[in-house]
């Protein structure tokens, strides 16, 4: 793809098909993180990959979806769940503000996985403490995010923001439609 049709087209996606992502483009993904930049290049972050239906079951258990829906329509159904978790660990004794070395990492994992079709859908709303233990992490790691992957069942555009509301919705096809603030908007010129 080309990039700025990349970007536009790497979304949230909260449904997926049942289709197991290969282990190549998994190790893409994770390739894509490790060449993200990192502040004083001192590389903080690690990464946990669950790929056993099992495991992903139990990370998937942990989490919140969609929180601008009502649940029944923003959390996966049984039948369109992720098929793949990947945990962003900030390691603290290495690095206790990492905060932009995780976004960038992330940003490098979602855009890598779209460019093989796989969609993402990154989370913060989750139980970081049970999720923690699940990965045996240290007192010297904290769990910034895990990352949902998967090939989506759905489709997700961009619309300009209408009446200052910036809230992600379904549309008659239950695809999602993501308000964005125009150009002009958001950028001033000196």
């Amino acid at each position: 793809m080309e990039l700025m049709e990349l970007l536009e087209g790497r979304r949230t996606y909260r449904r997926f098909y049942q289709k197991e992502i290969s282990e190549e483009i998994t190790g893409e993904i994770l390739r894509a993180a490790r060449l993200s930049s990192s502040a004083a290049n001192k590389q903080p972050l690690s990464y946990v990959v669950i790929r056993s239906a099992d495991k992903v079951n139990q990370v998937f258990d942990c989490t919140r979806w969609a929180g601008y829906l009502k649940p029944e329509d923003g959390q996966p159904g049984e039948d369109e769940k992720p098929v793949l978790f990947i945990a962003v660990v900030e390691n603290l004794n290495i690095n206790p503000d990492c905060d932009t070395d995780a976004g960038l990492a992330i940003a490098n994992m979602t855009l890598a996985a779209w460019n093989r079709g796989v969609g993402s859908c990154i989370i913060g709303a989750c139980n970081k403490p049970r999720l923690s233990e699940m990965f045996g992490l240290t007192e010297e790691q904290k769990l910034h995010t895990v990352v949902a992957f998967g090939y989506p069942s759905h489709k997700s555009r961009i619309e300009g923001v209408k009446d200052g509301d910036i809230r992600y919705y379904l549309d008659e096809n239950r695809d999602y439609v993501v308000p964005k603030r125009q150009l002009e908007d958001v950028v001033t010129y000196m």
